[in-house]
């Protein structure tokens, strides 16, 4: 059972008022569950994501099966999963198995107010766009309301930082509590920094690309052409190129290669998957 608000056991004592009667104000979406059924175990956590990303637009009421066999049958139920969404008292929609939740989200809307979107999900949607001054219009509101929330500064920082403002997001850095400057975020925007302030004295890449095939081992075209890649966003080939680099030539620069690799591990994080790879080449390269 979870602890969210939205979300309930449906049992065949409440059904009538929990989900009947409650529908005529708010729509219920009932999950017929089982714990043998590995599509609902699939689906679940799909469900009770979106009951509370709809914050009440609609409740969930779970049904187990195997506990409730009177109340399934009641339902028409012939495959688990079955989701039924009741309103006013009536069934208007539904599915059956474990479907995406770009397709739940699809039938929710037909018959659920959406939620309004939060301010900074929504700077980062038009981020990812491409929208950069869209997003940094948003993130400078939510930084005048609330100048300590650490998150949508160091957010604003890089996004300056993006724009070609690089001397503003280091201001940011430079600004920032010591705790605050250990965090995995400014971490982040620290080697963004970094990176775009060696970009500014870099060959081309075509250049570079000219250079290395020529002089596969050339130690200054292997380090140059990672930072390239890394300001593309091509995190897999600045990282091979790195570990090229530590190949040829681990103490070039004072080991620059291993130094720039950790720090590109630190812009990503752990939880990426390059990043898991190219540890393991650099921990196997060291030992």
């Amino acid at each position: 059972m979870s602890d969210s608000s939205y979300i309930f056991d449906a049992t065949m004592e409440n059904f009538q008022q929990k989900v009947m009667e409650a529908s005529a104000q708010t729509p219920i979406l009932i999950d017929v569950w089982a714990d043998w059924c590995a599509p609902c175990k699939q689906l679940m956590p799909i469900l009770e994501k979106l009951a509370n990303d709809y914050k009440g637009g609609f409740l969930l009421a779970k049904v187990n099966a195997d506990q409730q066999p009177e109340l399934t049958a009641s339902l028409g139920v012939r495959s688990l999963p079955t989701v039924i969404l009741v309103k006013n008292g009536q069934a208007v929609d539904g599915f059956n198995g474990a479907l995406p939740e770009s397709e739940i989200r699809k039938v929710l809307e037909k018959h659920v107010e959406a939620p309004a979107e939060d301010p900074y999900d929504t700077a980062h949607r038009l981020w990812q766009a491409g929208d950069l001054q869209g997003a940094m219009d948003l993130l400078s509101e939510l930084n005048r309301q609330d100048p300590e929330n650490m998150k949508v500064l160091i957010d604003l920082a890089q996004l300056k930082a993006e724009t070609g403002d690089v001397d503003a997001a280091e201001q940011v850095l430079e600004s920032l509590p010591p705790e605050e400057k250990m965090q995995h975020q400014a971490r982040q925007l620290a080697a963004r920094v970094k990176f775009l302030k060696q970009a500014g004295q870099l060959p081309p890449m075509s250049e570079l690309e000219q250079t290395l095939a020529a002089e596969p081992d050339n130690a200054e075209a292997l380090h140059q052409l990672a930072l390239h890649h890394v300001l593309k966003g091509n995190n897999a080939q600045a990282m091979e190129l790195l570990i090229r680099l530590m190949q040829v030539d681990s103490q070039y620069r004072d080991g620059i290669a291993k130094t720039t690799l950790v720090e590109l591990f630190d812009k990503l994080g752990n939880s990426d998957p390059d990043v898991r790879v190219y540890r393991r080449k650099l921990y196997t390269l060291m030992h």
